[in-house]
């Protein structure tokens, strides 16, 4: 059984966290398999949107503790460097929307994957835990970044060193996520989400995601000089010709992603 399960639905990428009998947490095996999965994502030019999600009753519980600890496993320092900053790194690097439906508790990495993704939609059950304090250990998986970013940084200090367990309902008052909603229909709007998107102009929306990742350090002079430069690239596209033409037609775009 893979432990990430891909599906190909129109032009969406769905990606499933597939260890249900341990919380989907991560193993180097699901962690390697998942950076090749947003790989293949990436490169296919017919995959304009990707969505991640979790089996059974949790998104995911971060690191599996039980690897961390093996004498003969990669060790802490191979975890992170080989296992959730690549992961990290993909999903912002990769210009095209990720959308992330947490389906219940999300934890440690698990946590942290999930807010690292464009736009996050969670379970009214789901739960948000940085939980590495419990075991001492720090927020990895870009968890220190995006975190302050998201609620603010004393929310994320807080957050962080008490390792609270945050409802969705919590969440979506913070600002750490875009909805709430019933989880009988979460999978039916998170699809819904992904498909708006993925027939949406990828190209002006890669390039607000590089826009976006930008502007976490850029100044004022730069983040203007930059949107400056990439409004030009997406006024080349095929798409800005198409959204254009379609709008003095007073019709409906037929975008490709180009």
């Amino acid at each position: 059984m893979p432990f990430i399960k891909p599906e190909t639905i129109g032009q969406v990428r769905k990606l499933t966290l597939n260890r249900p009998d341990k919380f989907n947490s991560f193993n180097r095996e699901m962690a390697l398999l998942l950076q090749q999965e947003l790989d293949t994502a990436a490169d296919d030019k017919a995959i304009r949107a990707i969505l991640i999600t979790g089996e059974g009753k949790a998104f995911c519980a971060g690191q599996d503790l039980s690897e961390a600890v093996d004498a003969s496993g990669p060790g802490i320092e191979r975890i992170v460097r080989e296992h959730y900053n690549p992961i990290i790194a993909r999903i912002r690097q990769i210009e095209k929307p990720i959308v992330c439906a947490v389906n219940g508790v999300a934890a440690g990495a698990g946590a942290n994957i999930a807010l690292a993704c464009d736009v996050v939609i969670a379970a009214s059950s789901a739960s948000f835990i940085q939980a590495f304090s419990k075991i001492g250990l720090i927020p990895d998986s870009g968890g220190t970044f995006f975190l302050p970013r998201l609620i603010g940084f004393g929310r994320a200090s807080a957050t962080m060193m008490l390792g609270d367990k945050i409802s969705a309902g919590e969440a979506l008052q913070m600002g750490m996520i875009y909805m709430e909603v019933e989880d009988e229909i979460l999978m039916e709007n998170a699809f819904n989400l992904a498909k708006v998107l993925s027939v949406m102009p990828t190209k002006s929306i890669g390039l607000t995601k590089r826009l976006l990742n930008q502007s976490l350090s850029a100044t004022l002079e730069d983040q203007l000089d930059a949107e400056r430069n990439m409004q030009v690239e997406a006024a080349n596209s095929y798409d800005y010709q198409e959204g254009v033409k379609a709008f003095l037609e007073k019709r409906k775009p037929a975008f490709k992603g180009e």
